[in-house]
């Protein structure tokens, strides 16, 4: 599944014709749609110089989390680590923000241009422990593709 991503992923990053929000928003959809683990596929960037991140584009229910402090939750976690972070069962993470009582598990890459953590992608699923090694290293390569368009 993940390698039939692949050229899609590249191929809508590259459509110069749409603006970074535009491509940004129908990456979030495509992940979305294609994956059938992905129930919130969403991203989320640093808040200018602020200590938070703020939501770009995403895809699923709606979140009040739209800014997070560093530090906080899965994703502000990630801000501080710098490193991936899967979360199999949310119930078990006593840091954790829900933004629905459906979600069960997350897992969150962080976005880095020339070394600096710039943001993240946040995938939220409804079922317990779906994440493998496998959506990590799709989710890098995403996130690879991403960087290019800033």
């Amino acid at each position: 599944m993940f390698e039939a991503l692949r050229p899609k992923v590249t191929e809508l990053l590259a459509n110069t014709s749409l603006n970074v929000e535009v491509r940004l928003q129908r990456l979030c959809e495509l992940l979305k749609s294609s994956v059938p683990h992905y129930d919130w596929v969403g991203f989320y960037f640093q808040n200018g110089d602020r200590e938070e991140l703020k939501l770009g584009p995403y895809a699923g229910a709606p979140t009040d989390h739209t800014i997070i402090p560093f530090g906080k939750g899965i994703c502000g976690q990630v801000a501080v680590s710098n490193k991936n972070l899967v979360v199999p069962d949310v119930m078990g993470q006593d840091n954790y923000i829900a933004c629905s009582i459906t979600v069960k598990a997350e897992i969150v890459v962080p976005l880095f241009i020339n070394g600096k953590n710039i943001g993240q992608i946040d995938i939220d699923s409804n079922t317990i422990d779906p994440f493998k090694v496998d959506d990590e290293r799709f989710l890098e390569f995403v996130n690879a593709q991403v960087v290019k368009l800033y």
